[in-house]
């Protein structure tokens, strides 16, 4: 049950992400800061995908996906169509991984230690179902303020 109800929220959320990211009028305007705003929609977006892919991916899916997180932080003006891509990627790399869990799989202590300590695959995958809405809810924020 757990697997349908992350399933449910990844696919909302990232669907949602990815409707964020083409509704900004420009793409000049996904990359903007100001002031305290340090990190702009594009590099969000690179962040939730980077994660997305390292920890549910990489780690749970075996997708031999490697992580650059610095370049997610750093990298300016990727392409709109670009993000839009790299978004649906991840969903399918999402429902994928999902389809091969099993409940029980739930359960196991999750193969990587984050946060420097031991924690069931299940709460970790909720954990990232809520930084994905955290940052989403930035995003929003973003795309209103510059956009």
């Amino acid at each position: 049950m757990l697997i349908e109800i992350l399933r449910s929220l990844f696919n909302r959320d990232l669907n949602k992400l990815k409707d964020e990211i083409e509704a900004y009028q420009t793409e000049s305007q996904l990359w903007v800061i100001d002031k305290n705003i340090t990190n702009s929609a594009g590099n969000l977006c690179l962040h939730l995908i980077g994660n997305l892919n390292t920890y549910i991916g990489a780690v749970l899916g075996n997708t031999g996906y490697v992580r650059n997180r610095p370049l997610e932080f750093s990298s300016k003006d990727v392409r709109k169509d670009e993000l839009i891509t790299r978004i649906e990627e991840t969903i399918l790399m999402v429902n994928h991984t999902l389809d091969i869990l099993k409940e029980t799989d739930l359960e196991a202590i999750y193969p990587q230690i984050v946060f420097e300590k031991e924690m069931k695959s299940g709460f970790f995958l909720v954990h990232l179902s809520t930084h994905l809405a955290y940052h989403l809810g930035q995003i929003n924020y973003h795309r209103r303020l510059f956009s």
